[in-house]
């Protein structure tokens, strides 16, 4: 068995990621006159590429907010476009003075935001106001022209009366946080309209529409009064749904999965769901879903799919180093269009280890081929085949494994879903038992309700999940179960959300088998490493026999707390603590409870956040690991 590795060896994984993130890149550095953007900064930039400015004017700018509330004197500056390019020139003095009346407009909305109604903005260009420039203004070029901008906020106005009218008479305008007395941000009143035409198109009234939106600003209270009248329209259902942009997809599955059937209600949620599913079956560039602009003879609403194929074969590779673990390599060819209903093939392999070892023998193979068929038994459900092998040797064992499967999952609802296969595999397996083979067949069972709001970066809801493995070992005649369960939950603080708590359980248990080695070790719990303690390597934390050697366990228990903090829009903090415990026995015994605590760092990407963990083990074993490095996309649960 090979010796503990330290992990240090989860750089591997933000290498892994360098690598393909410049693979997906390269395309871009193909043509050295070009620059490149990445995380909004640009690269390789020639001087062709620089921005030409006609008749280059520069200006020194004065900006007075008039106020001392941190939030509106940030509002503001990011509102006026020449405080954010104060330090570029602009293009001719009419330029200038274009730009100081656009910022005029730009400085009174964000007043308005903020619900400053009594807000002024003054503007002054060499001393003089823009409102009695003449239409083609000259000024000094022997120095930077002086630019003033003086605001004077005024007070915040809160809300007085709120009337909704028309087909929105029956709502509460609480619904829509239009309460008396609360800050009447222009933003807030917008929204609360566009809401309220959502509401009444969720009630299958697709013509649903604002007529009125009135503001009434009293200057002597500080107050506005407010009106919202919309007209709902008609009810109708879904009517002739059409397909356009397909060329290999066959449009009859695109309309099928999109779910969207006719005489089905109206409903802007389940467009917007419809269109998100068909993106992520990832033969289509985009989805776009149009509504026709009147109601069809027979009362009903007609819509079109619009999509725009992209390429269905695709391949890649990538690559890591450590120094623990050596050079690691993979590979993969796929196909996203297999028989012209979206089917999915991907073939993919591995090598790992190649310089740490000079056997090649002793080196980690996997290869898989995987197969999935959506809307196979229905358009809310994905039929999957794959046919996995692998040679690997974490720290409790070694192990060659071939492994058959096949499944079918259901979308039960937008929050819910279950799955249900059958399984076959191979393994050969050299642990702190000896050297045994195993041939088990299982029957899994999973359940999962997932209520986040982001997938990647979630700020609220939980993912709860429940799975069963019933399993026979058929060599050695064994009934065998496993059961695990798990919920993650999220809060955040503040309406911004800039301070997110984030917890997380998870239990499990093994029944049957007279003894622990009748169980492949593959299938004995074990924890330790990015995906659970962090701090240890993994599978480090386990059950040991007499001569240290890992055993595994019948169950464990493990748990993470971590508090998310933004620092800036892009760039994040995150402190966490996790621990955890597997026992020999079915029943928990609590009896070597193994804790982790460090601090992450997250930026931000369109993707999910880019994740680096560094963690230390508080009760380290005796030789172990002394600290753990983890990279990855996504937070860490």
């Amino acid at each position: 068995m090979s010796p503990p590795r330290s992990s240090i060896a989860y750089w591997k994984a933000a290498t892994a990621l360098a690598i393909a993130a410049s693979a997906a890149l390269g395309p871009f550095f193909a043509d050295p006159a070009h620059a490149i953007r990445i995380f909004g900064m640009r690269f390789f930039e020639s001087a062709e590429e620089e921005a030409q400015v006609i008749d280059p004017v520069n200006y020194a700018l004065t900006f007075e907010t008039g106020t001392d509330d941190e939030e509106l004197r940030e509002a503001l500056e990011n509102s006026s476009r020449l405080f954010q390019d104060k330090e570029e020139p602009v293009s001719g003095d009419l330029g200038l003075a274009i730009k100081a009346r656009d910022d005029r407009e730009r400085i009174l909305a964000a007043l308005y935001e903020k619900a400053r109604y009594g807000g002024t903005v003054s503007i002054l260009i060499n001393g003089q106001d823009i409102d009695s420039l003449p239409p083609d203004p000259s000024f000094p070029d022997d120095k930077a022209v002086p630019v003033t901008v003086s605001i004077t906020p005024g007070p915040a106005f809160t809300l007085g009366s709120v009337r909704l009218e028309g087909d929105a008479k029956g709502l509460d305008p609480a619904t829509y946080d239009l309460k008396r007395g609360a800050r009447a941000d222009s933003t807030l009143i917008i929204k609360a309209g566009e809401q309220i035409v959502n509401d009444l198109k969720e009630q299958s009234r697709p013509l649903a529409k604002l007529t009125e939106r009135s503001v009434i600003a009293d200057h002597a209270t500080s107050t506005v009064d407010v009106t919202i009248s919309a007209d709902g329209g008609p009810v109708a259902p879904v009517g002739q749904l059409t397909v356009t942009g397909t060329k290999t997809v066959d449009p009859e599955f695109v309309r099928d999965y999109s779910r969207l059937n006719h005489g089905r209600p109206y409903s802007p949620e389940n467009i917007r769901k419809a269109a998100e599913r068909l993106r992520l079956l990832n033969v289509f560039s985009s989805v776009t879903i149009n509504e026709a602009d009147a109601l069809a003879p027979d009362g009903t609403m007609p819509m079109n799919i619009q999509v725009s194929e992209g390429k269905h074969r695709y391949f890649g590779f990538g690559g890591q180093v450590s120094t623990t673990d050596g050079l690691g390599l993979q590979g993969y060819w796929g196909h996203r269009n297999l028989f012209g209903r979206a089917e999915s093939l991907r073939i993919e392999g591995s090598v790992d280890r190649i310089g740490e070892t000079t056997d090649v023998g002793g080196l980690d193979y996997s290869a898989a081929v995987l197969f999935a068929k959506p809307g196979a038994f229905g358009p809310a459900s994905t039929f999957t085949a794959s046919v996995r092998a692998a040679i690997v040797d974490p720290d409790a064992y070694r192990a060659k494994t071939i492994t058959a499967a096949v499944g079918a999952g259901f979308e039960l609802s937008p929050q819910d879903t279950a799955s249900v296969g059958a399984e076959l595999g191979w393994a050969d397996i050299e642990d702190a038992f000896g050297s045994n083979s195993y041939l088990t067949a299982s029957i899994p069972l999973e359940y999962v309700r997932d209520t986040r709001d982001d997938k990647l970066n979630a700020t609220e809801g939980y993912r709860a999940l429940i799975n069963a493995r019933p399993s026979y070992e058929i060599e050695g005649k064994t009934f065998f179960s496993s059961f695990e369960a798990s919920a993650s939950g999220y809060y955040a603080l503040g309406s911004e959300k800039r301070f997110v708590l984030a917890g997380k359980l998870g239990a499990g248990v093994l029944v049957g088998g007279d003894e622990l080695a009748d169980i492949p070790a593959t299938r004995r719990f074990f924890l330790g490493g990015g995906g659970s303690v962090r701090g240890y390597s993994y599978q480090e934390i386990s059950p040991r026999n007499a001569s240290n050697d890992l055993t595994g366990g019948r169950s464990y228990v493990s748990g993470s707390l971590e508090a998310r903090i933004a620092v800036t829009e892009t760039i994040g903090i995150v402190p966490f603590i996790d621990a955890g415990s597997v026992s020999a026995s079915t029943t928990p015994d609590f009896s070597d409870i193994r804790t982790g605590a460090g601090i992450g760092l997250r930026y931000a990407t369109p993707f999910g956040p880019i994740r680096l963990d560094f963690a230390v083990p508080l009760n380290k074993y005796p030789g172990g690991t002394d600290y753990g490095i983890y990279a990855g996309i996504g937070q860490s649960f």
